[in-house]
């Protein structure tokens, strides 16, 4: 049985299908519009899944939909109308749109399938899911566990902005919810908002940029805008936000309550933006680490999954891994709305077909999330000859040694291989890699290559079995979504001249054996790579050791600030040109830089919209 999934029209738009069971591809549709977030009908990622089985359309028994848009309505409507007459503004802009686009969702579903295949059975054969199952399947259903608790955290869906759900076997039963407008998720997107980053894209800023202060606010948000209880369970003080019925997130009592208005984009950040993140970001990874350890006292089961846009802040599932109530701790790697759609095919397969769940017990079913698209060696030097690339073409043993000894010499190296990854984090398929052992490498990545805030971390990659060597974990991370700290053995302690350096210049000053990954409170968000879902990266990695005595590299998105990661060889090439990267690695060609023709250079700093 073949199943594809949908997300779409609002963030992130992605298809998924799934046949008996198995994830067979996944992909989101920014990454072949070149349109960072796209939330359109995901037609390309659509046809690539179908291609990628084999399949046309009228051969899918099901396409399932990741949310119920009339319900979906139904809580605008009453959101409206429990907070007349403030927010008629926001209320003239808003309905047209829904009375246009997205109320008859179902119709223009119809439409966009219907011109893919004028034959295909809409009316059987299309499904919705509401939102919050979507995502707690997407956790569930490929997560190694036969049963688990399963914990979703977002914005908010149609009306639930935090659910928890019991799984066993092939069943999926939604047991408790928070509802609208009280959300941890749209919670931090407030502070998102306040402290001047895009709402939807910038949150992890601002988990980013915690680290550079202290949580001296934190007593003030559990006083005024959150009453938490013991449990996790918690309630928004709405009378500080205007995110219900107006157009920005927070208000002037909001205001107020910190002593500012909210900082202009692209201003200089202070030392107080720095506590405010540091003090949300405490605030969340105490409200998580309740729900975790109610959910595990209550059901008394130790395995806990966790899906939905919270589930991305790395830094509050270190905290809730580390903590032990749970055993163990699963995220799904796709966890914000893009997973949906790999959560509604599942929800159409195991739950409404009833399609048999085949459990691993020690590895999931997400196949390393590298569920996108791929190229073969021939069509990738057919595409690079046509860009005008001048390149060199090597065996694979050849391109990994080579590609190991730049890296060992302070290149910034483009790594285009295999599969894509399915989600926001690149893990050894489009990644930029550097050295971690350089003190210049984060610098140079963040304003040479990236073109980004200078205070952003990167991730480490390590080879799975030295992982406990090089940090105080011992856990398989292989999505970077767990955050541990370096190892002791590997720091270095700084001085009291350096700790009294204003937050970001701390930075600057090399914190360990490897200052490129690690953050200024000596945290990293760890990747662990293995084997046997990324045999070429692990034997980079594998290379570089030997070559340093190092099994560890520095692993970011292959793309700049505001631009979709990579998704072909065509558009690894124009970021290639459009940075100072030193050298670009697509499948076994080597392209270096000096080699290029001077005229193919662009300004890619103007060619994305800055997020």
């Amino acid at each position: 049985m073949r199943i594809v999934g949908i997300s779409a029209f609002y963030h992130d738009s992605a298809a998924a299908l799934v046949e008996d069971g198995e994830i067979v591809a996944a992909a989101q549709e920014e990454r072949f519009t070149r349109k960072k977030h796209d939330a359109s009908f995901p037609e390309n990622a659509l046809k690539y899944c179908l291609a990628e089985a084999g399949a046309e359309l009228d051969a899918i028994n099901y396409v399932a939909f990741y949310d119920k848009p009339f319900l979906k309505f139904e809580r605008l409507l009453e959101t409206y109308v429990a907070f007349a007459p403030r927010g008629f503004q926001s209320f003239a802009m808003a309905m047209p749109l829904w009375l246009k686009e997205k109320l008859f969702q179902k119709s223009l579903l119809r439409d966009r399938l219907l011109a893919l295949e004028p034959e295909f059975d809409w009316e059987n054969k299309l499904l919705f899911a509401e939102h919050h199952q979507s995502h707690a399947a997407s956790a569930f259903f490929p997560s190694p566990f036969e049963e688990a608790a399963v914990l979703t955290m977002d914005g908010v869906g149609e009306w639930a902005t935090t659910s928890m759900a019991l799984g066993s076997g092939n069943n999926l039963e939604m047991v408790k919810e928070i509802h609208f407008p009280h959300s941890l998720g749209l919670l931090y997107s407030a502070f998102t908002y306040y402290t001047g980053f895009r709402v939807n894209s910038g949150e992890y800023k601002v988990m980013g940029l915690a680290p550079y202060g202290q949580p001296v606010y934190r007593d003030l948000i559990l006083e005024h805008l959150i009453d938490l209880k013991a449990d996790g369970t918690f309630r928004l003080n709405m009378d500080y936000f205007d995110y219900c019925t107006g157009l920005t997130m927070t208000n002037a009592r909001f205001d107020d309550l910190f002593g500012a208005p909210p900082r202009n984009p692209e201003s200089r950040l202070d030392q107080r933006d720095m506590d405010l993140a540091a003090s949300i970001q405490a605030v969340t990874e105490e409200v998580v680490l309740r729900l975790v350890r109610s959910i595990v006292e209550e059901t008394g089961i130790k395995n806990v999954c966790l899906a939905g846009g919270v589930a991305l802040n790395c830094v509050a599932n270190g905290k809730v891994l580390r903590d032990g109530a749970a055993d163990e701790i699963w995220i799904q790697p796709a966890a914000g709305d893009a997973g949906g759609a790999l959560g509604s095919a599942l929800v159409a397969a195991h739950l409404l077909n009833d399609v048999p769940r085949r459990v691993n017990g020690a590895r999931d079913r997400m196949k390393g999330s590298y569920l996108g698209p791929e190229f073969s060696q021939q069509e990738t030097e057919v595409r690079l000859s046509e860009m005008g690339a001048v390149w060199s073409s090597f065996k694979e043993h050849e391109m990994i040694t080579a590609t190991a000894d730049a890296l060992a010499e302070g290149q910034a190296v483009g790594w285009f291989q295999g599969r894509m990854e399915f989600g926001p984090r690149a893990l050894g398929g489009r990644s930029i890699l550097g050295d971690p052992r350089s003190p210049e490498m984060q610098k140079h990545l963040n304003l040479k290559i990236k073109y980004r805030e200078s205070f952003r971390p990167f991730a480490p990659s390590v080879l799975r079995e030295d992982i406990y060597d090089w940090f105080e974990m011992d856990a398989d991370s292989p999505y970077m979504l767990l955050v541990g700290d370096v190892k002791d053995v590997r720091k270095r302690e700084m001085t009291s001249e350096q700790e009294a350096l204003f937050g970001i210049e701390k930075l600057n000053v090399p914190r360990s054996d490897i200052p490129a990954v690690t953050h200024v409170d000596y945290s990293a968000r760890v990747q662990t790579v293995h084997r046997d879902t990324n045999p070429l990266y692990y034997d980079l990695l594998l290379a570089f050791k030997k070559r340093t005595g190092c099994p560890v590299l520095v692993n970011t998105s292959f793309n700049i600030r505001g631009e979709p990661i990579v998704g072909s060889p065509e558009d690894a090439f124009r970021c290639f040109m459009g940075t100072e990267l030193d050298l670009l690695v697509v499948g076994n060609c080597l392209l270096r830089k000096p080699d290029q023709d001077h005229a193919l250079k662009q300004d890619y700093t103007t060619s994305f919209d800055l997020d």
